[in-house]
């Protein structure tokens, strides 16, 4: 090991007096000396510093040193440095000298340095060291030398500053150590030497005050980028690292149900294999299954049906469920029709989409049964999956066009390949070993009376599942080790959507299975999909599976454990098994078709496979045992620790049958033959080495305090060890731990960022930048070490591939942290940070170890030889290596370990008590490695051995450890107060008190009654804690101290509300009692229930040792023992007595102490004004009405109280508004008690009852900030902290602000810019800023920065003016409300469109960086597949920009997909609303949200400033002092409103009815009025559109809550609510915002944009400008106004009805309006014409949304004019067209039929039609007969008639779902003209040929002749331009027929000349024309061929039309050949008889 060591003496003849520091720098990293205080012309800093380095010292290279007089407050100022090269210590290994140092100038100065440098090359072995200059130096077990290491823990609360040295004895050097990364970056493979050479160092918590000292100083002399995490960020003392951190979260999450709400819309079909098809679409998860209706004929149906499914299972059961989508062709009630193809995901997948949704994307459908076929269709869905608290952005759902591009949309995850291949995965499944039993032993000995043979009492089998398919092995019976050698393969598509492989052993039984063990493999883990990737493989590996406790019992109660549901508490068994992908070439002919699961055999695997077995040995002591819960303190008790089946006493060895029989022979020596039987202790095992002991001594324990007992170790400690062999695997998991320590190091560093950026303090940034380095410097020691590894043996593929992908991506990130520490700038902390905690999700990921090798260690608490409580430790965490990076985390240290109940039991409540807790020592390695097993534990201890005479005696590990040395101190706790706890009692408070454990002592703080926010401020003192092992050592690394708060009550015993960790300062009795560690400093430790926090301590700790005298104790102990100990050593007799007490200064109490002065905060005297402005909502408390309330207020012991509210019914608005207390708080406002707001009922005879609580925990954003002296006024711009106003005339808020929450924004006259805080980018006017972060989801208008949107306007102007446009100007008559609505969603679309391609395009630019920082080839080629992603995207949205430009102008308004108050900060302007509390608050399991518990609302505001206020703010005009900071707010007396609702649409609503759908309509309540529109409830829809206004009159305050409700309605019974949404009218009302009616974009009279509000702009400005007090608007000549000092320019002519011009001022004050944040002083933005979108909830479904609603609400005071009638928002009435396509003629068709005679191909052909579906409307044609080239004539018209949706482009069609429906559905489907061309037949079905479907809004220009149309026409149909019937009217043209031939390819199987004409109702009339060929408008008959009828008809003209035209020829030869033979026969014939009368001569 190769170390650089410094020694820094001294430096000499400095000038003056000062303090100095020296900094020493070699390599790049520095260390600092510490501060030499007071020191004239001799600095003696005497330090060594020591670098570890991995490479050889070259003689070039640089030592640095440079010396600073110190400040704390001015930055250091450099008095020289001094550089020498190293070659001369490189030579020669050490050098001593003096030298003078150099000043900036670079001149000589006195000042000289002395300094002795040491060089220890890697020849010089270890040993070279003399003792004085080992690492440690002398002995240092009197702890007289401090570590100190820069790096910094969170969390604990050590608080230590730069550690005081203590005095220096003699010249012993203080030693100095590097922090750990940088320590671990340098040295390679360090070996542990010797056992005092364990001190690696872990970081504490840092003071932040000497942080930001140090910070600011170093700022001074360096530039802060280059400051090293090294050298800045934080100074802290060294820890021993004896101890680990413990993981306060108790509870375990998984296992518990959880609400799942999983919804899918099935869209749409496309391109589906099969002819003329019914398909039907299966939906089905787990076991629910659900269909869509049938849609008849088509290969492209339209459902647009929406499923849900709730679920209420554990979060892994639900990921692990698999979504499966199948279309089936034809199916009914008596068929279950055919598959067409399917398609499989899990939910799992869907839920880690972002937005935990797919929206509109196509699924490939496969057919599972031939997966040699390709693609077998396309499914259009969306999938959502809701978990309790989720809320789904959906993009918004009007006027959706159709994506065809379905290549570009495709139902699959980032990165998956849209081409999925077909593969196999092989699961191997070999052997298993140590199964449990699972049968009583009373069966096993029933059996043994029957069969006469003892068999093993388990059946097991494997059981996979996979992708929704399971398989099984053979069943071995009666095996412990059962060998099955078989494997089982699944059929999947690669990369298959399904995450987990699910592999379980389990029993076969006659009644039921039941599980042994499950084990899941995650497939992201075995594989890698990057460009060097690997297919999943795994093992062969041994897998541990984990579940119950290994007793059998018929009703195990952690069965579920079993199943893989929550941690397992036992082994259960361990399964070797392996797992290989192969992809399928499917083109080869001998490949299996189906995906069926097949199980074959396997041969047998080697022994050796799986690695060498190896002796592993595992060492625990028990330092202390507390915290035992009461219920078993009564019983002695036992610790047993188990590593497999190792240690197991009660229920661990199952021993084979088939073993016991056979003889031990030596090869025989495999895991359980030779499981060790740990019965008892004097059984030598044949090594005759060691015994195992896997169980402390019984003990019985010893009270505590009332709740806990603890077991009386003191010192003597005992330990178990365990001897067990395990194959070696252990390098997997040690590169598991370097990646978890590099993981640790960088959440802790994360960690630190946060709690900077949280508390406000300086350079957050330069903590980050360390953090960066710290991983860039691991990652690249990673590499380093892992490289060693690359080519060991006895590795499996898995092995091998992953440490190459692990080792390429830390790397990678090691670069990227490199790269990315440059970048990190002061604005720029919190988005690098994102990207940091992305790199730890990387890290945890990689360093879970897929293959198991050593299993886990459990330990069990026993009493009564009952499991009781346990913890499981993972093996690698406690794994011992030679490397220290490679060791666990926390092998060789003391944990703090908890131990919990098992299973279920752990839930809830019981899980949240400590059943134990154990300081736990755990050591496990090789048995070889082991001689320094102990060498983590804290010193001073002697061994003690079982007692036997064995010559290997020396080497046994101890049974027991007994400590010679204690240190006694005293622990004072100083509790301050606790805030924000959690409410245990039913009256929404707690009486909280805390109890503080820290050994085995306890204390408790007083109870104070009904407050969530204690204020203790008392001082517990422990006196005489013994703490056991060396001073220095404790004083590093404490013992933890444990707070729990409780809650009394009169009743039973008291209930635990959570609880803390803390870790004190601890002073010994050398040290000073003064800064910077002491006295402490009070800081917030978050208080945790299970996995919920439940508040915050304020509290610090301190432990101070007690000084002794020796001699003393020597006495004491000869006393006590009979004989004397000759050096004990129990501290040292210091000189320093302890900190004084001051005594109990509060009588009341008895003796309490106060928390003492020095650290108790300072305070300062502050005036809190609260506004009462009313009680809204109260509940009855205890069945009685609230009547007379009252408010108390109440911080830090002051209060005020509000006026009776006399009658609550009667007005519940408060009489006297303002009134203000005085109270003295902490100067931080860190530190700042909460508020807390009571409500209590005055009843008759002077009785008051709470009605509810709140408290306000951060008082922070009520704090008055001074206004801005260039504000022209002082009074009116009072500002609240956070942005929001005190005044309703005061505070500039801007753009989107409302929601931002920043420092004070501040205004100069005359300046538009608003300067945010520095974080938050300078935003102009410039509304496009849309939010990014994940909480908004803001749509916000696209308006340009002032000047450019008016040269917008003007180009528009000119371009209207110049060409005319392809489409006519929109004629403003047609236009509606409905057609504003459809751009502003267009816009909203836009805008997001241009926002993500910005982002894309940043991203890019981000990516690109970094790429050429880390130029690996895989980088580059993600980056082009991004690219190329983004440029779609980019594409996308120059296109949408492109389309707006065509598009006319139509006025838009605002349209927010979220609630209007969540982009207005709630309205919370200047009235806030704070929510009153009763009841005990509810814990996750018990569903019990926080929303129950509220039982009111208080509305009213705070304001908190510092006395004394300056003068010149009550000074202003028209201060009323009554009213405080609250001038010029409204007076709240009863007013009446008219409240007009526009209830627009709802989207998604869950389904009501069992048919899965709903009958919607629309309650509106507010106060005693309700509004039911139940008459016109929309039928059967999911999506209604409403479209309705409702006008109520209400009185504020007493109606002031409305809620929207939509209800199901039902024919049967009561209608059900779907969901319903609350809007608070009285903070809109009030609000300067006013949101009492949006303000539109352009002013008219008349029209669809007709100005709403009573007030014109004008009047609305006059008003507003007098509200804000400034001067009222000057309109000047030539269209401007000036307000406030800001001109404006707009059009000053206005058109009324009759279109006439008129002047106006309007168009200039709505122009101010719209601009009003630009105003100085009193601006903020104003609430827009708007609509808003707003979940719908049901109570009976917490924080699950049930649907949107989209809809507004404007407010008009009656005292005002009356507002005009409600605009008209009713629904579009569909157009009534009627399409008639005229079918002329047919050409090519393909020929089907033979003739009858000839056999000829022919067809009878006839065209078929149908626009709304098959069902409804579809029309055929004459039959063409036996057209023998494929043309027909037809000649024949079709009459469409339809209702149409112009804005929609929606079909809309109303019909009975069935006959049984009560009432018609409206259904709207996409406008598709449908034809298809059949063949008649006679006698059977006739046959389908082919189709083309034209969308009539985009389908392509008919050819011109029938040569020129071809299949092109579709395949191109993107291509090609397409037109609209809508706008054509008219068409004709040739269009091709298509079906799809075997191969799925498609094929031209006709074509059609047609005509398309489309006129509306009116014109159909007018003209009206027949069907087919009929009047009116008679088409003339086709000109067909006289082929073309039945033959039968006219049998002769077929015949000649057959027979003659084509055999004419063949005819007449027949003819001819016919008379011949005729001629020829009659001449024989007549022959004879002429010849006979010839002869005769007759």
């Amino acid at each position: 090991m190769m170390a650089l060591t410094v020694h820094l003496k001294s430096v000499a003849n400095l000038r003056g007096k000062g303090d100095r520091v020296a900094k020493v720098t070699f390599r790049g990293l520095s260390f600092y000396s510490r501060v030499a205080a007071n020191c004239e012309e001799v600095a003696h800093f005497n330090e060594i510093f020591r670098w570890p380095i991995a490479s050889r010292l070259d003689g070039s290279e640089m030592l640095e040193i440079q010396v600073y007089n110190y400040s704390k407050v001015f930055s250091n100022r450099s008095v020289g440095n001094f550089c020498m090269v190293l070659q001369k210590v490189a030579e020669e290994g050490h050098l001593e000298l003096t030298e003078t140092l150099i000043d900036d100038n670079n001149t000589s100065i006195n000042t000289s340095v002395t300094i002795e440098i040491r060089y220890q090359s890697i020849d010089g072995t270890e040993g070279t060291w003399s003792n004085g200059e080992h690492l440690d130096v002398p002995d240092d077990r009197d702890g007289m030398f401090t570590f100190e290491t820069d790096s910094l823990l969170s969390g604990q609360s050590q608080r230590s500053g730069a550690s005081t040295k203590r005095s220096l004895q003699g010249s012993i050097p203080t030693f100095r150590k590097s922090g750990k990364g940088v320590f671990a970056s340098m040295k390679l493979g360090k070996i542990r030497s010797s056992k005092d050479d364990h001190k690696k160092d872990e970081p504490a918590v840092l003071d932040m005050e000497d942080l930001d000292k140090k910070a600011i100083r170093l700022a001074g002399m360096l530039e802060p980028d280059t400051i090293s995490l090294a050298s800045v960020t934080a100074v802290t003392t060294n820890i021993s690292n004896k101890r680990s951190k413990p993981d306060i979260k108790m509870e375990p999450s998984s296992g518990r149900p959880v609400d799942y709400q999983i919804s899918i819309t099935i869209i749409e079909a496309r391109q589906l294999i099969g002819l003329n098809m019914d398909p039907v679409v299966c939906v089905e998860i787990g076991d629910d299954k659900k269909y869509t209706s049938m849609k008849e004929s088509t290969n492209c149906p339209y459902y647009n049906e929406y499923f849900v499914f709730d679920f209420h299972v554990p979060p892994d059961v639900m990921f692990d469920k698999i979504i499966k989508l199948s279309v089936i062709h034809s199916k009914n009630l008596l068929r279950s029709g055919t598959l067409v193809g399917t398609f499989k995901m899990d939910v799992g997948t869907v839920y880690h989409q972002p937005e935990h949704q797919f929206y509109h994307k196509w699924a490939i459908l496969s057919d599972p049964v031939d997966i040699t076929a390709g693609c077998k269709g396309y499914l259009k869905c969306d999938v959502a999956v809701v978990g309790k608290g989720d809320n789904i952005k959906t993009p918004h759902k009007a006027n959706e066009t159709d994506e065809d591009d379905i290549e570009g949309n495709l139902l699959l995850p980032e990165g998956i390949p849209a081409e999925r291949q077909w593969a196999r995965f092989y699961v191997k499944v070999y052997r298993a070993e140590g199964l449990p039993k699972m049968n009583t032993s009373i069966m096993a000995n029933v059996k043994k009376a029957f069969i006469g043979e003892n068999r093993d009492l388990v059946d097991p089998y494997v059981q996979v599942h996979f992708s929704g398919q399971k398989g099984k092995t053979s069943v071995q019976k009666s095996s412990y080790e059962p060998i099955w050698n078989e494997q089982i393969v699944f059929t999947e598509l690669f990369p298959p959507l399904c995450k987990r492989m699910k592999v379980q052993i389990r029993d076969s039984d006659k009644v039921n299975d039941v599980a042994i063990g499950t084990h899941f493999i995650d497939l992201r883990k075995i594989s890698n999909d990057g460009d060097k990737g690997f297919l999943p493989t795994l093992g062969p590996a041994w897998a541990n599976m984990y579940g119950s406790t290994r007793q059998y019992t018929l009703m195990d109660e952690h069965q579920d454990l079993n199943d893989g549901l929550g941690e397992g508490v036992s082994f259960r068994a361990r399964l070797l098994l392996s797992v290989a992908v192969e992809i399928l070439d499917t083109t080869s002919p001998e490949i299996l078709s189906s995906t069926e699961v097949q199980v074959d055999s396997v041969s047998n695997i080697s022994e050796s496979a799986t690695g060498k077995m190896e002796e592993f040995f595992l060492f625990g002591a028990f330092l202390e045992a507390t915290m035992i819960d009461r219920k078993i303190g009564d019983k002695p008790i036992t610790f047993e620790i188990t590593i497999g089946n190792y240690g197991n006493q009660i229920d661990g060895t199952s021993k084979p049958s088939s073993l016991r029989k056979k003889k031990k022979d030596g090869e025989n020596n495999e895991e359980d033959s030779e499981l060790i039987q740990n019965s008892s202790e004097d059984e030598a095992d044949e090594e005759g080495d060691m015994d195992s002991v896997s169980c402390t001594p019984l003990m019985k324990p010893v009270i505590t305090d009332r709740n806990y007992f603890h077991l009386p170790y003191f010192e003597k400690k005992p330990c178990v060890y365990i001897k067990s062999w395990w194959q070696d695997q252990r390098r997997r998991l040690y590169n598991s731990n370097m990646m978890d320590k590099i993981a640790d190091k960088l959440e802790e560093g994360i960690n630190d960022v946060q709690e900077i950026i949280k508390t406000e303090k300086a350079f957050p940034e330069r903590r980050l930048r360390g953090v960066l380095e710290e991983l860039s410097i691991g990652c690249s020691r990673f590499v380093n070490l892992a490289n060693k590894d690359l080519n060991q043996a006895g590795r499996t593929k898995l092995d091998r591939e992953r440490l190459k992908s692990c080792m390429r991506e830390m790397e990678n990130m090691g670069q990227q942290a490199k790269q990315m520490r440059t970048q990190v700038k002061k604005n720029t902390v919190k988005d690098r940070l994102k990207l940091v905690q992305n790199f730890l999700q990387r890290l945890r990921f990689l360093a879970d170890e897929p293959q198991h090798s050593i299993p886990d260690v459990f330990v069990w608490m026993m009493s009564n030889n009952k499991r009781i409580a346990y913890a499981r430790i993972p093996s690698k965490d406690i794994l011992y290596s030679l490397v220290d990076e490679e060791t666990g985390r926390d092998c060789g240290k003391v944990k703090a370990v908890f131990l919990k109940l098992p299973g279920k039991k752990g839930f809830g409540p019981a899980g949240w008590t400590v059943q134990a807790k154990l300081e736990l020592y755990l050591w496990l390695g090789l048995n070889k490695q082991r001689k320094d097993f102990l060498s983590g534990l804290p010193n001073g201890f002697d061994e003690i051995k079982v007692a036997k005479t064995t010559p290997y005696l020396h080497s046994a590990p101890p049974v027991s450890l007994v400590y010679e040395m204690k240190q006694v101190f005293q622990l004072r706790a100083h509790m301050y107060q606790a805030r924000s706890l959690f409410a245990a009692d039913s009256s929404g408070l707690s009486d909280p008190f805390a109890r503080v454990f820290f050994s085995t002592h306890s204390q408790v703080t007083e109870v104070l009654s009904e407050t969530l926010c204690p204020t203790w401020d008392q001082l517990l003192v422990f006196d005489d804690v013994e703490l056991f092992g060396e001073a220095s050592e404790l004083r590093d690394d404490p013992p933890i101290i444990v707070v729990e708060i409780y809650d009394q009550d009169t009743v039973g015993k008291a209930e635990f509300i959570g609880r803390t960790f803390a870790k004190p300062t601890i002073k010994m009795c050398d040290e000073h009692y003064g800064p910077p560690r002491f006295p402490p400093q009070l800081e917030y430790f978050q208080i945790y229930r299970g996995n919920c926090t439940a508040g915050e301590l304020l509290a610090a700790f301190e432990l101070l040792q007690i000084p002794f005298d020796g001699e003393e104790i020597r006495r004491a102990l000869i006393a006590v023992h009979n004989f004397a100990v000759p050096q004990i050593k129990i501290g040292q007799g210091g000189t320093a007595d302890l900190p004084p007490l001051e005594g109990p200064t509060d009588t009341e109490h008895g003796p309490i102490i106060a928390v003492p002065l020095g650290i108790r905060p300072v305070l300062s005297r502050y005036r809190i004004e609260v506004l009462f402005w009313g009680l809204r909502d109260l509940k009855r408390v205890n069945l009685a009405q609230v009547d007379r309330p009252r408010v108390d207020i109440e911080c830090a012991g002051r209060g005020v109280q509000s006026v009776l509210i006399q009658n609550y019914k009667k007005n519940p608005n408060f009489s006297t508004l303002v009134k203000w207390f005085e109270v003295d708080l902490p100067e931080n406002e860190l530190l700042h008690p909460p508020l807390n707001i009571r409500v209590v009922d005055c009843r008759a005879f002077g009785r008051y009852t709470l009605v509810g609580s709140h408290a306000v925990t951060c008082l922070r954003r009520f704090l008055y900030c001074a206004p801005d002296n260039t504000s022209s006024n002082w009074g009116s711009a009072a500002k609240l902290m956070n942005g929001y106003m005190v005044l309703t005339n005061g505070g500039s808020q801007h753009g989107f602000s409302p929601s931002v929450s920043s420092r004070t924004f501040s205004h100069s006259t005359g300046d538009i810019i608003v300067n945010m805080d520095s974080m938050e980018p300078a935003v102009r006017k410039m509304d496009t800023c849309v939010k990014l972060d994940a909480t908004s989801d803001a749509v916000v208008k696209v308006d340009m920065i002032e000047d450019e949107s008016e040269k917008e306007k003007k180009k528009k102007k000119k371009k209207k003016k110049g060409a005319v446009d392809e489409e006519d100007e929109t004629d403003e008559s047609v236009l509606d409300w409905w057609s504003k609505y459809f751009a502003s969603i267009e816009t909203m679309k836009e805008a997001l469109r241009a926002q993500e391609a910005a982002l894309a395009e940043a991203e890019e630019r981000e990516d690109l960086e970094i790429a050429a920082e880390a130029a690996g080839s895989r980088l580059k080629e993600r980056n082009k597949e991004k690219r190329n992603a983004k440029d779609k995207k980019k594409v996308h949205a120059v296109d949408g920009i492109e389309k707006r430009m065509v598009k006319p102008k139509v006025d838009e308004m605002m349209v927010y997909n979220k609630e209007l108050e969540n982009e207005y900060g709630q309205f919370e302007d200047w009235l806030h609303t704070f929510n009153l509390y009763r009841g005990k608050a509810g814990d996750n399991d018990e569903h019990a949200l926080d929303d129950d518990r509220i039982v009111g609302r208080f509305k009213g505001s705070l304001c908190m400033y510092k006395l004394p206020l300056s003068e010149e703010i009550t000074r202003d005009v028209g201060f009323d002092p009554n009213m405080g900071m609250f001038q010029s707010i409204p007076h709240n007396d009863p007013i009446n409103v008219l409240v007009r609702v526009y209830v627009v649409r709802a989207t998604d609503l869950h389904p009501a009815d069992i048919n899965g759908k709903a009958d919607p309509y629309v309650v509106i309540k507010l106060g005693k009025s309700e509004v039911k529109d139940k008459e016109n409830y929309i039928s059967k829809q999911l999506n209604p559109v409403f479209g309705k206004s409702f006008d109520i009159e209400a009185t504020f305050p007493m109606e002031s809550m409305l809620t929207v409700s939509v209800y199901d309605w039902d024919l049967v019974g009561t209608d059900d609510l779907i969901g319903e949404t609350k809007i608070d009218l009285e903070n809109r009302f009030y609000s300067k915002y006013r949101a009492t009616c949006g303000i539109s974009s352009t002013y008219s009279l008349h029209g669809y944009n007709v100005w709403r509000d009573p007030l014109k702009p004008s009047q609305i400005l006059a008003k507003l400008c007098k509200e804000g007090k400034i001067d009222s608007p000057q309109y000047g000549p030539g269209g401007k106004v000036k307000v406030a000092n800001r001109i404006f320019v707009g059009p000053t002519e206005i058109e009324d009805e009759n279109g006439l011009k008129k002047q106006t001022e309007e168009h200039l004050a709505l122009t101010v309006l719209n601009h009003w944040e630009d105003i100085p002083r009193v601006g903020c933005r104003l609430v827009p014409e708007h609509v808003e979108t707003r979940p719908l909830l049901n109570p009976d479904k917490p924080g699950i949304e049930q649907g949107r609603i989209e809809m507004w609400v404007d407010m008009f005071p009656m005292d005002m004019p009356a507002p005009g009638p409600a605009i008209d928002i009713s629904p579009r009435k569909p157009k009534s067209f009627e399409l008639r396509v005229i079918i002329w003629n047919t050409d090519d068709v393909i020929l089907e039929d033979d003739a009858f005679l000839t056999g000829e191909k022919m067809s009878d052909i006839y065209v078929r039609g149908w626009l709304k579906g098959q069902q409804e409307d579809r029309q055929d044609t004459d039959v063409h007969y036996h057209s023998l080239t494929g043309e027909g004539n037809f000649n024949w018209r079709f009459v469409f008639p339809f209702d149409y949706l112009m804005a929609e482009e929606k079909i809309v069609i109303s019909k009975k779902e069935s006959m049984f429906s009560w009432d018609e559905t409206e259904y709207k489907i996409p406008a598709r003209l449908t034809l298809q061309v059949w063949d008649a037949d006679h006698f059977s079905a006739d046959d389908f040929l082919g189709a083309i479907e034209l969308d009539l809004n985009r389908f392509p220009r008919g050819a011109k002749t029938s040569k020129q149309c071809s299949i092109d026409l579709i395949r191109n149909e993107q291509e090609l331009p397409s037109i609209s019937i809508f706008k054509q009217k008219r068409v004709k043209g040739w269009w091709p027929f298509v079906a799809r031939d075997e191969n799925d390819e498609m094929e031209l199987t006709g074509k059609v000349e047609a005509e398309l004409h489309l006129v509306t109702a009116e014109e159909a009339e007018k003209s009206p024309v027949g069907l087919g060929r009929n009047e009116p408008d008679p088409l003339e008959k086709p000109n067909r061929p006289d082929t073309s009828f039945m033959w039968f008809l006219g049998p002769l003209k077929s015949i000649r039309y057959f027979l003659w035209n084509n055999y004419r020829w063949l005819i007449l030869k027949v003819l001819g050949v016919i008379l011949l033979i005729l001629m020829l026969g009659l001449f024989l014939y007549s022959i004879p008889g002429y010849l006979v009368k010839k002869m005769l001569g007759v």
